[in-house]
């Protein structure tokens, strides 16, 4: 079924979402060819393996019914990353960028009901978009689950981060218009975070 949809699973950047991963099979491949791609380009210098491979986690999304599947697929995930860092790494293994890796699997892999919209508590399904910017700083947007989809049918974009009720008729698109956004933070230091 990827290769449906090849190069955009091997894209380091492109984000793909589950709405029922179960365990993480599906965003298990995924991640196995994003991380392949980021082995082939930047394996010769540890510092860009290290920022792109969070870049590929970060780019995965996925919204469980049950807790311990949730749970088991961020451990899946966090396991198939870790076990290319580390190889990649070897002794120059930075434990605060394998806490970002559990942070944003934790952000992006959540327990909820991709029907209803909401998360095991009943709030919204709210997923964050984390863009790379000024070279090792990771921003982050928040967006509810349910404005983005219907933003991307009013759209037709593609993008799962259409989520504004403003068209900017230049570009021809809806303008993101997040829920929450914070300041910019090392890639490295994205458990830290605060507004």
């Amino acid at each position: 079924m990827l290769d449906l949809v090849k190069d955009e699973s091997e894209r380091i950047d492109s984000r793909v979402l589950e709405p029922a991963c179960g365990d993480g099979n599906f965003l298990a491949e995924v991640l196995r060819r994003k991380l392949n791609t980021v082995k082939i380009r930047y394996s010769k210098n540890l510092s860009d393996y290290e920022k792109y491979s969070i870049v590929a986690v970060s780019s995965i999304y996925g919204v469980e019914l049950l807790e311990d599947n949730a749970e088991e697929c961020r451990t899946r995930l966090f396991t198939i990353w870790n076990d290319a860092y580390t190889n990649q790494m070897k002794k120059a293994v930075n434990k605060d960028c394998q806490e970002a890796a559990k942070f944003l699997l934790h952000r992006n892999i959540l327990c909820g009901d991709a029907l209803s919209l909401r998360q095991a508590d009943g709030k919204p399904i709210v997923f964050s978009e984390w863009s790379l910017v000024a070279g090792v700083m990771f921003k982050r947007r928040d967006f509810e689950l349910s404005t983005m989809l219907e933003m991307q049918e009013l759209g037709d974009q593609g993008d799962l981060f259409l989520s504004s009720d403003t068209f900017d008729q230049e570009i021809g698109a809806y303008i993101p218009q997040p829920i929450a956004e914070y300041k910019p933070i090392e890639y490295w230091r994205v458990q830290w975070q605060t507004q």
